[in-house]
């Protein structure tokens, strides 16, 4: 069952930095306050390299936070008009 409007998980990720500079949040990542900044403001997605940076500095899942990318990618998606796509409809074939 999909989630109604999860949150992206840069929202996520800002209540496990709480106390926490983004300055020294992004140095114990390695990477720049620019590239977690992006994150932390949902400009930027997570990545599964990122996953498992936060995996290693905050003692969660890499899957956490590519699951919780994927559910906020699926809604967004979902959100924006799409064409009508038919289901395929293959030949029967008989044995």
């Amino acid at each position: 069952m999909r989630m109604f409007n999860p949150p992206h998980p840069g929202e996520v990720l800002r209540d496990y930095l709480e106390g926490v500079s983004v300055t020294d949040a992004a140095a114990s990542l390695k990477i720049t306050r620019t590239q977690l900044s992006r994150i932390l403001n949902a400009h930027a997605a997570i990545t599964a390299d990122m996953a498992l940076r936060l995996s290693s500095l905050l003692g969660t899942s890499a899957e956490m936070w590519v699951d919780m990318q994927s559910e906020y990618e699926l809604w967004q998606a979902a959100q924006r008009p799409r064409p009508v796509i038919e289901p395929l409809h293959r030949p029967h074939v008989h044995a």
